[in-house]
């Protein structure tokens, strides 16, 4: 039970992570879960490319797909309207997790 909570949560996290780094250049699937894996999320392609295609369905992401040593390799960055839930999210994101912060102190 504890499993499928935490994971429902940490799915939110990771489109964060995904309109942060898109923010910052476009990317694409396997660095991603690389990226991911550094923040202790071990997320596979069966779970990555479905999220990265709902999101881009979602009108948060574009898919721009490029020739890289012979392989066709998707690339994803993030649109207006991800822009706009990134910062939205964000604020609310800070607004809690400094709200935790402080009850930690307590």
């Amino acid at each position: 039970m504890k499993k499928k909570i935490l994971q429902k949560l940490y799915h939110g996290f990771v489109q964060l992570h995904i309109l942060h780094h898109t923010k910052q250049e476009p990317v694409y699937g396997a660095w991603m879960m690389e990226e991911l894996k550094k923040h202790g999320y071990n997320i596979g392609p069966g779970t990555l490319y479905p999220l990265l295609n709902k999101m881009e369905q979602s009108g948060l992401l574009t898919k721009e797909k490029q020739v890289v040593s012979g392989k066709v390799r998707k690339y994803y960055s993030i649109t207006s309207l991800g822009l706009e839930v990134f910062i939205d999210a964000g604020e609310k994101a800070a607004e809690l997790f400094h709200e935790i912060g402080d009850k930690q102190n307590d």
